[in-house]
């Protein structure tokens, strides 16, 4: 495994799907992470959107705030255990969101037109709340970190490359691994846990596939409400989520040669920036950047030369 040291943290692994989608042109789908899997599974038109055309997306206040909180969460474990408290970590805040701005200059849109800095100070003011509520649920000054924002990275047999970047790794001393995700949102509802532990059970599979070790907890903590959500992984699990990932990937690869992107619509759809491209909204999508790989009908030849 290797780690990203230095790079501005984000929320889950959107440092390297930002890594992966640098290049200008669009490419085929060359590996899936937890978010392109969610992507694609909650509307295959989305992952054609973000993956192969890369359209812009504007900046949205509530994944500002918690690739802030993500940044703070990460440096606090820089001080010495008896410094980590609540008021060094309110601290922080100012000094990291200076930091992501000059890393993504797009996000001074975000309050652009707020002369008097009331929204920003309420909103470095919700950031701070959250941080805060951080500290009711875990005791940073007994925690120490074996990674933290840790890039993992595996090539499946199959030749299906996983990605991700995991928020926070614990060791025990007896050698127990447990994987940690903050999220700045609420904890689902119990008949939504499932697809909330999807990235977990994802990183999950990475990390066994890596070091034949089966991490001993998943643990979600929603700063959000104030909970913690925590699975104990088997290996029959790994295996399900690796079928279904096996699976998932045949489907973008037979959408990636077709060029048949079903748009899927839902209740997210409000919060989606693609409408004006979505056929579901009236729009049309762009152009198709890659070749569409004719499908032979079944039962057909080859012409004999």
């Amino acid at each position: 495994m290797t780690t990203t040291s230095g790079a501005v943290p984000g929320a889950a692994d959107a440092a390297a799907d930002a890594a992966a989608d640098a290049a200008p042109v669009a490419a085929r789908p060359a590996s899936l992470s937890p978010s392109r899997a969610s992507d694609f599974m909650q509307c295959p038109l989305l992952y054609r959107f973000r993956v192969i055309d890369r359209l812009p997306e504007k900046p949205s206040a509530a994944a500002t705030r918690g690739t802030l909180v993500h940044a703070v969460l990460e440096r606090l474990f820089d001080d010495p255990a008896v410094e980590r408290t609540a008021v060094r970590a309110k601290a922080l805040l100012p000094g990291q969101w200076d930091r992501l701005r000059e890393a993504r200059p797009e996000l001074s849109e975000l309050f652009a037109g707020d002369g008097g800095g009331e929204a920003l100070a309420r909103w470095l003011s919700e950031a701070e709340a959250l941080v805060e509520r951080w500290f009711t649920l875990e005791d940073p000054t007994r925690l120490e970190p074996m990674e933290r924002e840790f890039f993992v990275e595996t090539e499946l047999e199959s030749g299906l490359r996983l990605r991700g970047i995991i928020d926070r790794v614990d060791v025990a001393p007896t050698g127990e691994v447990r994987i940690v995700d903050y999220k700045t949102g609420k904890a689902p509802r119990p008949e939504y846990a499932e697809g909330a532990l999807f990235q977990m059970k994802f990183y999950a599979l990475v990390v066994w596939r890596l070091k034949g070790v089966v991490p001993r907890r998943l643990q979600l903590v929603y700063l959000g409400s104030g909970d913690v959500l925590t699975y104990d992984p088997v290996v029959a699990d790994l295996e399900r989520v690796e079928r279904k990932l096996h699976a998932l990937w045949e489907a973008i690869k037979e959408a990636t040669e077709s060029g048949d992107w079903r748009p899927r619509p839902t209740k997210l759809c409000g919060w989606c920036d693609h409408q004006a491209v979505c056929p579901e909204f009236g729009g049309t999508p762009p152009a198709y950047p890659l070749m569409i790989v004719p499908r032979v009908s079944e039962g057909a030849r080859p012409a004999e030369s």
